[in-house]
């Protein structure tokens, strides 16, 4: 018998050749049989056999990657789903909240209700079980507290400055929050922003006060309410930064912001007495009706604010849990252009050259704000 090498595929390799191989850890040279004494059935059937196992392998790897794309394709529509709810939500919140704001001029009831209504949405997702209830520790109380007092001012002093001046104006002002981000970030966290950041919160800061200058319903509560709503909102954010730094004792977005809403509600609950007394009296609805709407029409906007008001909060720490916070950043300047926009035109809000240029030019900055924040700094050699 004569001797040679054959090059064989792993499937035309008996078990014991292969085991001699594994055990040596060295390739062999397989003595190759005569051509008489080689089965060529049993090799063409070994042969076939790779072939459709081939094949099988690489129609599984193609209907892998389709159902990848289908995925792909389902969270995509689903994100845009959840922006246009985001975005519907925050109009009708806005329309019916200044709408009861003309004819009930009691912010502080009005934030009161609407953190009640959340509360109540708050316990029916935990009871039904839409959503893990959260595990609390004794290192949360006080931050927790902390967050609370500055999203219960936030949302108030927006309710406040809604009350005063025009919607368009009101969001055209809290267009100034990259600014009070980049400033806290620096004083509370001592991070230093770079060169392209600082340089988009110029047409920011000028646009907003290029608005504010020609704003037609200007009023200085209404301003500095907003622009003090800047100050705690974004205040917040960054200390949850600091505050919620271990991860197995953080809360998820939504319980954050729940167990916000919740402790919110029982806080301003003793302030609304104090500051406005007990207004939700069949007298004040009334008399509140008499300016415009029925107490039935009256009443159904409230309870459509306190759903709007928490629904679009939620939906947003939605977006947020499944986005880069650029991404939400840049879905937020969105969502300001759409609110303006739609109020300006069910208002009918009196709009000049000049204001108009002063809101695109700020909203323009934000835009070039969450788009340069995209940008990591250059890492600095290490000196030798």
């Amino acid at each position: 018998m004569e001797s040679c090498a054959l090059t064989l595929s792993s499937s035309t390799l008996t078990s014991t050749t292969l085991n001699h191989i594994n055990q040596k850890n060295r390739p062999r040279i397989i003595p190759c049989a005569s051509p008489s004494s080689i089965n060529y059935k049993t090799t063409y059937s070994r042969i076939h056999y790779d072939f459709v196992v081939a094949r099988a392998a690489a129609s599984a790897s193609e209907a892998s990657g389709e159902s990848s794309n289908a995925a792909e394709i389902g969270r995509t529509l689903q994100l845009a789903a959840m922006f246009g709810v985001w975005y519907l939500l925050n109009i009708y919140f806005n329309i019916f909240n200044k709408q009861v704001l003309k004819v009930f001029p009691y912010p502080t009831t009005l934030t009161t209700f609407q953190f009640g209504c959340g509360t109540l949405m708050v316990l029916i997702m935990w009871t039904l079980k839409l959503h893990p209830r959260p595990k609390f520790h004794k290192s949360q109380i006080v931050p927790g507290l902390t967050l609370a007092v500055a999203h219960t001012m936030g949302n108030l002093l927006t309710n406040i400055s809604l009350g005063k001046v025009a919607v368009s104006f009101t969001h055209t002002i809290k267009a100034m929050e990259p600014f009070f981000t980049v400033l806290f970030s620096v004083l509370l966290l001592s991070e230093r922003p770079s060169m392209w950041v600082v340089s988009s919160l110029v047409p920011i800061v000028g646009g907003v006060a290029l608005a504010s200058f020609t704003e037609a319903s200007f009023n200085w509560i209404g301003f500095a309410s907003a622009m003090a709503s800047n100050v705690t909102n974004q205040s917040r954010n960054v200390l949850s930064k600091i505050f919620m730094v271990r991860k197995e004792e953080a809360l998820d977005n939504i319980n954050l912001f729940s167990v916000m809403t919740i402790i919110s509600f029982f806080f301003l609950i003793p302030f609304a007495f104090l500051l406005e007394g007990f207004k939700l009296t069949p007298e004040h609805l009334q008399f509140a009706a008499s300016q415009g709407l029925t107490v039935r029409e009256l009443l159904a906007r409230f309870v459509l604010t306190g759903i709007c008001f928490h629904s679009y909060q939620q939906v947003s720490y939605m977006i947020l849990s499944m986005v880069s916070p650029v991404t939400h950043a840049v879905g937020n300047c969105v969502k300001r252009v759409v609110v303006i926009v739609s109020s300006v035109i069910f208002f009918k809000t009196p709009v000049s050259p000049v204001n108009s240029l002063g809101t695109g030019l700020a909203l323009a900055g934000v835009f070039l704000y969450s788009r340069v924040k995209r940008i990591k700094p250059t890492p600095k050699p290490k000196a030798a």
